[in-house]
């Protein structure tokens, strides 16, 4: 999805220190949905797959990017009568799926919000409350829903906009492949959404870092903490990569669905884990439009789930929260 930057960097380490010459790992990196992605994998045949990983990606890219004209869901948003793949439709489950969870908090409808504020595919339109609230007439994903392969709309002007978690969700589908081509111990990246399976041959885990919120569009920031994983996703979503600033005022581009304004809390970034990397990504959203008190409630209720909070306090310092599951694999970095 062409435009969604890295909501929180994951910077992976990927030495080779240990790794003997019977285990070389296969890696690879390219460009895909706007971004980024870096993948590496052990396999006994030391199959190089790219070319295959690009072909499917660029199969998900027509099914469920909003920047591409010609992709599924782009059709569905000027009304064409278009049957849905399976891409979409597992898009559209979870989006529905997690917008019940969040109560709204988080909700794939918000496509016109999205661009009106500069940060989808259209131009950014000037927006008053009244424009905002004629937006919020056909915002809701209520108004929407999928009836075998056809999407039925409440009303017409209903938009859908799987970004904030089908980068997440292309993950999943990269992981299922390289499983399905016997390799069991991998770690797929795209735009700092990660999925890793198993350990490295030495026993190893995979390790991520989780960087700190500092305002910065370019650059990698410094690592907050690192974090071990196995069998696990991790999906950050933060408000200091992607945003705009409108008569000295901080715009971040996640929407709250219910005001139909950018979300202004004290959440700097939610890290959310999980056995798929399209529910971390999808909540990890929804906790940052909720907001760190709601979020709490949330994660207490939601137990399958873990997560890594950091948000600000009075005096602008950083705060951490964190569920009790990532004691065993997350260590902080000292300043």
């Amino acid at each position: 999805m062409k435009g969604k930057n890295i909501p929180l960097a994951l910077l992976l380490f990927l030495s080779q220190w240990g790794w003997s010459q019977q285990n070389e790992p296969v890696y690879f990196e390219g460009f895909a949905q706007g971004t980024t992605y870096h993948i590496t994998y052990f396999d006994a045949q030391d199959r190089f797959l790219q070319r295959q990983v690009d072909s499917i990606l660029s199969d998900f890219d027509l099914s469920v990017s909003t920047y591409n004209p010609k992709s599924v869901i782009s059709k569905i948003n000027r009304n064409e009568a278009t049957a849905v793949d399976a891409y979409f439709k597992v898009c559209f489950a979870k989006g529905k799926s997690i917008w019940k969870a969040t109560k709204g908090a988080f909700d794939p409808t918000v496509y016109s919000l999205v661009n009106g504020w500069g940060f989808g595919p259209g131009k950014k339109q000037k927006l008053d409350q009244q424009k905002i609230d004629s937006i919020l007439v056909f915002t809701g994903f209520e108004k929407i829903k999928l009836k075998g392969d056809q999407v039925i709309k409440k009303d017409p002007r209903v938009k859908l906009d799987f970004n904030a978690f089908a980068q997440g969700y292309s993950v999943d589908v990269i992981a299922r492949y390289l499983e399905q081509m016997g390799i069991t111990s991998y770690l797929v990246e795209i735009g700092g959404e990660v999925y890793a399976q198993g350990r490295k041959p030495d026993g190893s885990f995979w390790t991520v870092g989780i960087e700190q919120p500092i305002d910065n569009k370019t650059e990698a920031n410094p690592n907050k903490a690192i974090v071990r994983l196995e069998n696990l996703a991790i999906a950050t979503s933060g408000n200091y990569r992607k945003f705009t600033v409108e008569n000295g005022v901080k715009l971040a581009h996640h929407i709250d669905p219910k005001t139909g304004y950018p979300t202004k809390n004290n959440l700097l970034s939610a890290s959310v884990f999980s056995k798929e990397c399209i529910t971390s990504d999808a909540t990890a959203t929804g906790l940052l439009v909720m907001g760190l008190d709601k979020a709490k409630d949330y994660l207490a209720k939601h137990r399958e789930i873990e997560a890594y909070l950091i948000y600000s306090d009075e005096q602008g310092r950083f705060r951490v929260f964190e569920t009790p599951g990532l004691n065993a694999i997350l260590t902080e970095v000292q300043p």
